[in-house]
């Protein structure tokens, strides 16, 4: 597991609660990984899942001990356990969160430690399902979901399909460990801490673009920029963990394969690919927003065979058009409902870089631009941090530096207050 540098997770309280599926031996992931980011982090294993995963790994990964069934009315607490735990958490994580488990959720059993700190908690829930095909798509499993998500602080993490440990394929796999700690870090990358779990775009649908497009220039070489996706793709999962369902249309990534779980992925290389698939999306999208980094310009006739080095000044120095702007493209067909979020990545000083970026926004017929600087050290293309200010109709916000999670929610923080203004509620 690829490790990220996640600000939000320092000293955040986590406990991770483990019950029985076999998806539990990917659990000791998780929690390294959360250890590595700085969260203290505790372990909860049911009966079942400590046949599976190992107490003693958990507590050595977590740096402190791991409690079973058993631990709930050991007398040298001086409090129930499961009062203690749901209250020194601040974040719970169900990973994985198996049949059984629901059903006593669901329910309001409280027959043992994990069920009754479930019935205690009264922060927000991360909930990983896990299981096989059949019993996720039973319609007793289905129930049970649908009644824990109406509890208050859920936020769902869908399993994924694959090949699962019955050798079955289909959904039912848990979310990947690096998901469930990107997830984590959206959490409390909020802006307020009253708003942390709250999944203010259910019912909405996202279209996210992200990453560079790339320009053949013949058989070997291309065009393209250093964009990573990193942006559009935290966006995309922060829109999707806020209750949005998700289209991401994206060209070459550079980031783990596991962010784009739970996302409709459309990858793309050119211009011509993203502008189609844009057409093909926009309708039926509540929001969009246009954070991919699309080349300038292309070959108008592109060499199929690699050209010889010395070949390469002549052919260069020729043959290049640019490359529709999709922004205002899009723009020009936006239906009256949608919002529109335009990114403009500039280089200048602070007043010269609003003005350009409110001429852009104007120019492109966006309700709202994201302007930012990408000639200062430590934020923009590649990094994991970025800030700068959006821009809206006859008015601008600053966003300082910070990490991209933060910003994403800030942003989509931004498209909530329009859409709040152009339905005239508050």
């Amino acid at each position: 597991m690829r490790t990220e540098v996640w600000p939000a997770l320092q000293g955040r309280r986590i406990l991770v609660a483990v019950s029985g599926s076999i998806a539990a031996v990917k659990t000791p992931l998780l929690v390294s990984a959360l250890v590595k980011a700085g969260a203290q982090v505790r372990c909860v294993v049911t009966d079942s899942a400590a046949r599976l995963v190992s107490p003693v790994a958990l507590a050595s990964l977590s740096r402190h001990r791991c409690y079973q069934d058993l631990d709930q009315w050991d007398p040298a607490f001086s409090r129930p356990l499961h009062i203690e735990l749901a209250e020194w958490a601040e974040l719970i994580i169900l990973a994985p969160l198996s049949a059984g488990t629901l059903s006593r959720w669901s329910h309001g059993s409280a027959d043992n430690l994990l069920a009754s700190l479930l019935m205690a908690a009264e922060v927000p829930l991360l909930a990983a399902p896990a299981m096989n095909t059949a019993m996720w798509l039973h319609p007793a499993v289905q129930r049970n979901w649908a009644e824990v998500l109406g509890f208050p602080g859920v936020v769902p993490l869908l399993p994924s399909s694959g090949l699962l440990a019955c050798d079955r394929v289909g959904d039912g796999r848990m979310a990947d460990p690096a998901l469930i700690q990107l997830a984590a870090a959206a959490l409390f990358s909020r802006s307020t801490e009253a708003a942390v779990a709250a999944q203010d775009w259910t019912g909405q649908r996202f279209l996210v673009t992200a990453g560079p497009t790339r320009e053949p220039i013949d058989g070997a070489r291309v065009l393209s920029n250093n964009s990573s996706g990193r942006m559009g793709v935290l966006l995309a999962q922060a829109a999707r963990l806020r209750g949005a369902a998700v289209d991401l249309v994206h060209g070459p990534l550079t980031l783990p394969e596991a962010w784009l779980e739970g996302l409709e992925c459309c990858p793309v290389d050119t211009a011509a690919e993203l502008e189609t698939a844009l057409r093909q999306r926009q309708e039926s999208a509540d929001a969009v927003v246009m954070a991919a980094a699309v080349a300038d310009l292309r070959r108008d006739a592109v060499e199929q065979t690699k050209l010889a080095k010395l070949e390469l000044p002549n052919v260069l120095s020729k043959g290049w058009v640019e490359v529709p702007d999709l922004l205002a493209g899009l723009a020009e067909r936006r239906p009256e409902r949608q919002l529109l979020l335009g990114f403009a990545a500039l280089s200048g000083e602070e007043n010269a870089l609003i003005r350009a970026g409110e001429r852009k926004r104007i120019a492109k017929g966006c309700q709202l631009m994201f302007v930012n600087p990408i000639d200062r050290q430590g934020q923009g293309f590649g990094d994991q941090a970025n800030g700068g200010w959006l821009l809206g109709d006859g008015w601008k916000q600053e966003l300082p530096v910070m990490s991209k999670l933060a910003l994403a929610q800030r942003l989509l923080d931004g498209l909530l207050t329009l859409r709040a203004a152009e339905s005239g509620t508050s």
